[in-house]
Order: C-alpha cells, then sequence, then structure tokens
C-alpha cells in the first residue's frame, strides 16, 4: 500500500512541478523529483529485504528531505500554497506508513 501512495505522490508532485519556472525546472525542481524516486527505490527495497530497519531508516530520512525541499520551493514562491497543502498531506500520510512500519520493527 505504501508503494502505491508514493506513486500517488509522484504522479501529483509531477503535475505540480510542471508550474515551476523554467530557471528552477532543472535545479530544485529535478532535486524533489529524484528524492520522490530514491523514496520509492528504498520503498522497493525494504518490501523485498528480510532485515528492514536500516532501508527504513533511510526511507525515513529520505522522506524527510522530500518534505523540506517541497517546504522550500513553497517558501521560494514557485509552489501555490493549495498545491504544497495537498502534497504535504501525501507526504504526511506516508510518513504515517513508514513510522507505523518502524515502531513495528522496534517492538
Amino acid at each position: 500500500i505504501v508503494i502505491q501512495r508514493i506513486e500517488e505522490m509522484i504522479k501529483y508532485g509531477y503535475k505540480a512541478l510542471a508550474h515551476f519556472p523554467k530557471s528552477e525546472r532543472h535545479v530544485l525542481s529535478a532535486e524533489i523529483r529524484q528524492s520522490m524516486f530514491r523514496l520509492l527505490r528504498l520503498m522497493i527495497v525494504v518490501s523485498k529485504r528480510y532485515h528492514k530497519k536500516t532501508t527504513l531508516q533511510d526511507a525515513d530520512a529520505e522522506l524527510e528531505l522530500t518534505r523540506r525541499l517541497v517546504r522550500l520551493a513553497k517558501d521560494l514562491g514557485h509552489l501555490p500554497f493549495k498545491k504544497y497543502e495537498v502534497w504535504s498531506r501525501h507526504l504526511a500520510e506516508i510518513g504515517r506508513f513508514i513510522g507505523s512500519w518502524l515502531k513495528k520493527e522496534k517492538g
């Protein structure tokens, strides 16, 4: 389910990133895209591995980086508040999945 949610977040993110100014499409926009795909890649690895704890921690860190990059895009004025709000809801939902999975692995 979490991989499906990440894919939905990437689809929404691509639509939002398409409206970035031309000067930022290859800088901040590219960095956000890379971060989203690293998160997807990490979650696929987590789902296939037996020992998940360290990879889950890496995914949690990557999620935090994606959150901060999206917030930075909003603060710089490249992302309208409404799109930021929807995107951050996607990220929060993914964060809840990863957090509960981490708690389960620690316990």
